[in-house]
């Protein structure tokens, strides 16, 4: 079989997910995606895709709090806080659309994806990727490797992927475990869940109030306080290191923050948690690395440059 004749019986892929669309690049399928969301920036090349999705939320001007309001009335009364467009859609002629139904806030919801695939004249396959922890997320790069004809490539993918892994937990082995908070959002709390706290234990940490494989989940500051975490994560949802950097700047934290050994102690750190922690897709491994960078720095594990930075706050209060 030719490489032309391969191609040609590859599908055209549409991806709804940041995190599907690096999948879809890492098994060397970028000529066959066709459509993107407007979310989609990694690899660079995906930014030049056509854009089948548009937010009805503009967060640029919005603080954390008035981003999560937003969110909650879109839910309320749009369903949705993505919108998707039909006539783009349709003119790049996908055969296969990779959506989600693990997170609302994450991408375009399930029904508005439904309603726009049915109306379209060319019905592609809708499929819908649903990792909740590390093991799931490599089991979706299978996943796609097997609906696009790269079964080979997505298993040398994994493979590649799991002897990071490993490489982490050799480098740590015999170290202490080191308490974690995971911060997901600010205004409100949220604290890390799914895939996070497991990120965490593979790295040597103990997420203190995350739960692997469960949603991300809203606390208040009596159950934070309730903690005494040696380290704090701040890892927004959607926001790169400089966003993540200015939110937790301009936010006015409660005492109970200050009270936090980590707090007291000068060890927040701030990470880039759009490329590394919020997608679940290949660079969650690059996200172990960075947590095992921070938490065993003796340990000699490799962060990606900029993947994080202390916190510019006062060790004390």
């Amino acid at each position: 079989m030719t490489e032309l004749s391969r191609t040609a019986r590859m599908p055209r892929i549409c991806s709804l997910l940041p995190s599907a669309t690096e999948i879809v690049y890492a098994l060397g399928l970028g000529d066959q995606l066709v459509a993107v969301t407007h979310e989609c920036d990694y690899p660079p090349e995906a930014r030049a895709k056509p854009h089948v999705t548009r937010s009805a939320i503009n967060s640029n001007e919005l603080t954390a709090a008035q981003i999560d309001q937003a969110v909650r009335d879109s839910l309320e009364n749009l369903e949705t806080i993505y919108f998707l467009d039909r006539e783009t859609l349709e003119q790049t002629i996908p055969d296969l659309v990779l959506s989600q139904e693990l997170c609302e806030v994450c991408a375009v919801g399930t029904r508005e994806v439904a309603r726009i695939v049915s109306s379209l004249p060319h019905q592609p396959q809708v499929v819908s990727l649903e990792p909740r922890t590390i093991g799931e997320m490599l089991d979706t790069i299978l996943q796609v490797g097997r609906l696009t004809g790269t079964l080979r490539r997505a298993i040398y993918v994994v493979d590649e992927l799991r002897r990071r892994l490993d490489d982490v937990q050799a480098a740590i082995a015999g170290r202490t475990p080191v308490s974690t908070l995971t911060l997901e959002w600010l205004d409100p709390v949220f604290v890390g869940g799914h895939w996070v706290p497991e990120m965490v234990a593979l790295a040597g940490g103990v997420d203190v109030l995350g739960r692997a494989a469960e949603p991300s989940r809203q606390v208040d500051w009596s159950e934070v306080s309730s903690t005494e975490p040696e380290k704090v994560i701040v890892m927004p949802c959607g926001f790169g290191l400089e966003r993540s950097r200015q939110e937790l700047s301009d936010i006015v934290l409660p005492g109970e923050w200050w009270s936090l050994p980590a707090v007291r102690n000068g060890e927040v750190y701030v990470v880039d948690g759009s490329s590394y922690f919020n997608r679940p897709g290949p660079r969650l491994v690059d996200g172990v690395e960075t947590l095992a960078a921070i938490f065993h720095p003796e340990a000699g594990v490799k962060a990606p440059e900029g993947a994080f930075a202390r916190a510019a706050l006062a060790g004390t209060r």
